[in-house]
């Protein structure tokens, strides 16, 4: 019996999720990960429950093809060989929305498209901060090493007021309080949604936007997103290696010490997933 074709992209899924930082009618469901990056040769995207983080991961708006990767401040980023593709979303214009903040970005983005009330994060200190109570009218303040309720104005709960929470966030969180924040994860099990990163200073996080398998024999091989420092535009990793013909997709070996990136090198040991 001829094998089955390997199913292609719903472009429709997409349109059903959220992005709320995109103007009205900006989603283009043809420009997006899902139906710009096929998997290699071989491989099938892994199947995902609809109005998961994956599934809303994997139809991300991207900006056109061949676009640059610039910084908050409208520069170029120095090294324009290391990514596929641009995400289509802004960075700010504050030096805030590095690696583990463009990771809280987009989970925060994804949770507000579902309730704003389950967005919450915690930082350095230690301290979790909920969007909820932010807007409700708790604000926080830093004394010495933790941060202190302190009373603000009371707001809806609109994009516009969560950008600013996230600015916040972005301030006193890093990839220390974010891998604390996620369940440890061994690399044969990576999911779309899952987070490579390595708590400290430096640190760096690298956020796995899909995954592939090879049926035959249960390679998994993944799509991976990352800002910088300075901040600067999220954008999908290129494999620069290629020696695989992964093309933008990079192998994952459960038995490899190291996952490699182009900018950053992890442990195997340094995949987690959010609870």
């Amino acid at each position: 019996m001829a094998a089955s074709a390997p199913p292609t992209p719903d472009l429709a899924e997409g349109s059903r999720n959220t992005y709320p930082w995109l103007a009205a009618g900006r989603y283009n469901p043809r420009q997006t990960v899902a139906a710009r990056i096929l998997p290699p040769k071989g491989y099938q995207r892994v199947e995902l429950m609809p109005g998961s983080f994956g599934n809303w991961l994997r139809y991300l708006p991207l900006l056109p093809a061949g676009t640059p990767v610039k910084l908050y401040n409208g520069h170029l980023k120095d090294r324009q060989d290391v990514h596929a593709a641009v995400l289509d979303l802004d960075v700010g214009t504050r030096d805030l929305q590095q690696c583990a903040d463009a990771v809280i970005r987009l989970r925060a983005e994804y949770q507000f498209s579902q309730d704003p009330n389950q967005v919450h994060f915690h930082l350095t200190s230690g301290d979790d901060i909920r969007f909820q109570d932010w807007y409700s009218g708790t604000g926080f303040r830093i004394s010495g090493n933790s941060a202190q309720p302190a009373p603000k104005a009371v707001e809806q709960p609109t994009h516009a007021v969560l950008r600013r929470y996230l600015d916040q966030i972005f301030t006193y969180a890093g990839t220390l309080s974010l891998s604390q924040e996620l369940r440890p994860m061994p690399l044969a099990q990576v999911q779309p949604g899952d987070i490579l990163i390595r708590g400290g200073s430096p640190g760096h996080a690298v956020l796995v936007l899909d995954v592939a398998v090879q049926p035959e024999t249960g390679r998994r091989a993944a799509l991976l997103a990352q800002s910088y420092m300075p901040a600067q535009q999220m954008h999908v990793l290129e494999n620069v290696w290629d020696e695989t013909g992964l093309g933008a997709w990079f192998l994952l070996d459960p038995q490899a010490a190291h996952v490699s990136t182009p900018e950053w090198t992890f442990r195997r040991e340094e995949l987690g997933r959010f609870e």
